[in-house]
């Protein structure tokens, strides 16, 4: 009896193999049975009679056998087994429509966009690029803007001296009394 899905996973391929099996058979049986109507001969006619009964024998066992599995398989342990199906995976789907819907978004959703891009950059590399007037007008701009920069540089420096200048006269105009350590003033010469 049948106790889990590969249990039942196993007959159904052993079932599958004794079909497969059972087809040989038949077709090697009507085989001899065309060469059995065909020869004339006594002892060709008995080799392929024990052959033929051979085959009846090996085709009754192959029935036997896939009878046996048959029950298996629809025994009600394998039916409560074969009744249980996975949970879904997303949505009420179960994987193999999950694999199919991937499988088909590539193939009709995504092969698309990235064949258009492919194109789009195929054409983008084909176009002749700008003409060469708009090269020389950017450098004649660039080359106006970094004599402007250097202007303004110029300017700043200037400016930045006369500012220095300005405090030089400021701090000179209003001179501090600094003493000295070992300076005497007036009135410590008189004391002594």
């Amino acid at each position: 009896m049948p106790r889990t899905a590969a249990d039942i996973d196993a007959l159904n391929a052993r079932r599958e193999e004794l079909s497969t099996q059972l087809k040989s058979v038949d077709s090697r049986r009507s085989k001899l049975i065309s060469q059995l109507k065909q020869t004339g001969d006594a002892t060709a006619t008995q080799g392929l009679e024990a052959r033929l009964a051979l085959l009846d024998a090996r085709q009754l066992q192959l029935e036997t056998d896939i009878q046996l599995t048959g029950q298996q398989l629809t025994s009600p342990a394998a039916g409560v087994i074969a009744s249980t199906s996975a949970a879904p995976v997303f949505a009420g789907l179960g994987s193999k429509e999950i694999m199919t819907l991937s499988v088909l978004s590539i193939v009709l959703i995504w092969f698309p966009l990235a064949f258009a891009a492919a194109r789009a950059l195929w054409k983008r590399s084909n176009r002749p690029g700008p003409p060469h007037a708009v090269f020389t007008e950017t450098a004649q701009r660039l080359e106006r803007l970094e004599a402007s920069v250097d202007a303004i540089a110029i300017e700043i420096e200037r400016v930045s001296e006369g500012q220095r200048f300005v405090t030089k006269l400021l701090s000179e105009s209003q001179p501090a009394p600094v003493l000295g350590a070992g300076q005497r003033t007036p009135e410590t010469i008189r004391g002594s």
